[in-house]
């Protein structure tokens, strides 16, 4: 499984992408069931965020959901917090 982190905005306004491929991973699992979740609870449009705000385009395995400060879920966090730590 890919999945890839694009976060934009913010005070300064930059751009920051990371991805990480699950294959191989021995906590593969643990990745695809919180990135399931996200694509789950996820929009299929960009939501209006705040100013300042970071917005985040979240894709895994082709299919892209959108979120932004400050409604992010728990799960969303989580996720995009390990794509850009761990994530090339």
């Amino acid at each position: 499984m890919r999945i890839r982190v694009r976060r934009t905005g913010g005070f300064a306004g930059i751009e920051r992408r990371a991805e990480v491929d699950t294959s191989g991973r021995p906590d593969a699992h643990e990745w695809q069931t919180l990135a399931e979740r996200v694509v789950a609870s996820g929009r299929g449009t960009p939501p209006a965020g705040v100013p300042d705000g970071f917005s985040y385009e979240i894709t895994v395995d082709g299919r892209t959901v959108y979120a932004a400060d400050p409604r992010l879920t728990q799960d969303q966090r989580d996720l995009v917090s390990r794509v850009l730590k761990e994530g090339a």
